[in-house]
């Protein structure tokens, strides 16, 4: 098994996809800053220097880490430098926090492909993997434990259209 990390703006909206796609675990948590053992509020309230940010848990002979980025790229977007749709401020920018050179490559030749084709200036940090710091019980799974709440959530926040 491998593990991958991509801060993709407000993690409750962006874990679900991935279990459709053979990942095994998505965990919710917060990578990247200073601050241990950081709490929800000290990174919505951007003081810490962490993103919201999932882990990933996959077996690469099931799902490749390229398919792992095409995923993310379509479910963000990669040009809004403030954060992602609704939620603003640091913590909702976007990160791809790489293992190792190879994962590193991958995710500035997706980013290439993307400005390429766009003509715009991506704003994806491709960074080294430094920590990750799971969220508190209750942001785990949160489409499952809260299925209306998170409906409300994907739509006021602009990613249902």
């Amino acid at each position: 098994m491998k593990e991958a990390y991509f801060a993709g703006g407000c993690f409750w909206c962006v874990t679900p996809i991935y279990k459709m796609y053979g990942v095994d675990k998505v965990i919710c948590g917060y990578a990247g800053g200073d601050e241990e053992n950081p709490t929800y509020e000290q990174v919505k309230h951007q003081e810490t220097g962490h993103r919201e940010t999932i882990k990933l848990v996959y077996d690469p002979q099931k799902v490749a880490y390229e398919k792992l980025l095409d995923i993310y790229f379509a479910n963000v977007d990669p040009y809004d430098a403030e954060g992602q749709f609704i939620d603003k401020g640091f913590s909702y920018t976007l990160a791809i926090f790489y293992m190792t050179e190879d994962e590193k490559k991958s995710a500035l030749e997706k980013i290439a492909a993307l400005e390429a084709k766009s003509g715009k200036k991506a704003q994806v940090a491709v960074l080294p993997y430094k920590n990750f710091y799971e969220a508190e019980e209750y942001h785990q799974d949160y489409y499952l434990k809260n299925p209306e709440a998170f409906e409300k959530e994907l739509i006021e926040s602009g990613r249902k259209k």
